[in-house]
């Protein structure tokens, strides 16, 4: 068993961390200080949202969206658009998997 403590974790603004990485799933943390957004994107493989800390907006490409706080739990398609904003000093875990997922560039 591997074990992370999420909100004690040293993990600086711009550098997201790769907690763990195989064929099956990439879990990452990210600190998202107050203000900062990881812009409209998507990714190959479907994509869990988790908020540990702060408070941040997380919006899909229909135009819906949800102010999330500790505890959120988002669930995105593979390819689907969406984006993250933080509200106030954040941290998200990102889980995608499978990994890497169809159509990735390591896969070409």
């Amino acid at each position: 068993m591997q074990t992370w403590d999420t909100r004690s974790l040293e993990v600086e603004p711009h550098h997201p961390q790769v907690l763990h990485s195989d064929e099956e799933g990439r879990t990452i943390l990210i600190n998202l200080p107050a203000g900062e957004e990881l812009q409209e994107h998507q990714v190959h493989e479907r994509a869990w949202v988790f908020v540990t800390d702060g408070r941040v907006e997380i919006a899909d490409s229909g135009g819906e969206s949800f102010e999330a706080g500790p505890g959120f739990l988002a669930l995105t398609a593979p390819n689907e658009r969406h984006e993250v904003r933080a509200k106030e000093d954040s941290r998200v875990v990102l889980v995608l998997a499978p990994w890497p997922g169809e159509g990735h560039p390591s896969q070409r």
